[in-house]
């Protein structure tokens, strides 16, 4: 594994929030979530974005690409509405999808609310990087991250991402994929 720091890119996607006519809770939620879980040294990359699906594609191409981020986590544009474009923009810069992440995050919003059909999450890679769309209400966030980031350290070892390490007595994370004891 690579002694590298762990960068993670968060990007909130919301017309109003990066116009500064709401305040953008989905950003602050996942970074919170992250902290409270992730034991190893890392940093953070934050961005908030219009509903503008080239523009979305841009910030996500560079944070793969040119800013080393080697998880991507973005909230909001899950929906169906017309300017939900946020999976859309990230179908279009992945190279191999994993849509696992979409079915596990629909099916632990479901159990909460009706609605969680609509969400059209998804995560993928590009490069070393893994993408993952989050919807945008904080409590869908920690929800969708609790669901997925068992897998999350082991697609990273896969990867050859920075380590990732994280507290577990709050996540209990699955390495089959790791040589030696972390």
């Amino acid at each position: 594994m690579s002694e590298e720091i762990l960068r993670i890119g968060i990007v909130t996607v919301s017309d109003r929030a990066s116009r500064g006519e709401y305040e953008d809770r989905g950003g602050p939620a996942i970074r919170e979530w992250l902290e409270n879980i992730i034991t190893s040294e890392w940093e953070v990359l934050t961005r908030v974005v219009p509903d503008e699906r080239e523009g979305l594609e841009e910030v996500l191409r560079s944070l793969c690409d040119e800013e080393g981020a080697s998880i991507v986590i973005t909230t909001g544009g899950t929906g169906p509405a017309p300017r939900d474009i946020t999976v859309d923009a990230t179908k279009n810069v992945i190279e191999k999808e994993l849509p696992g992440f979409g079915e596990l995050m629909r099916a632990v919003g479901l159990q909460k609310v009706p609605t969680a059909i609509l969400s059209r999450q998804t995560a993928g890679l590009r490069g070393s990087t893994l993408i993952i769309n989050l919807p945008g209400k904080p409590a869908a966030i920690a929800e969708s991250l609790d669901a997925v980031f068992p897998a999350v350290t082991d697609c990273m070892d896969l990867i050859g991402a920075p380590d990732l390490q994280v507290d577990k007595s709050l996540i209990n994370v699955y390495r089959p994929h790791t040589p030696h004891t972390k």
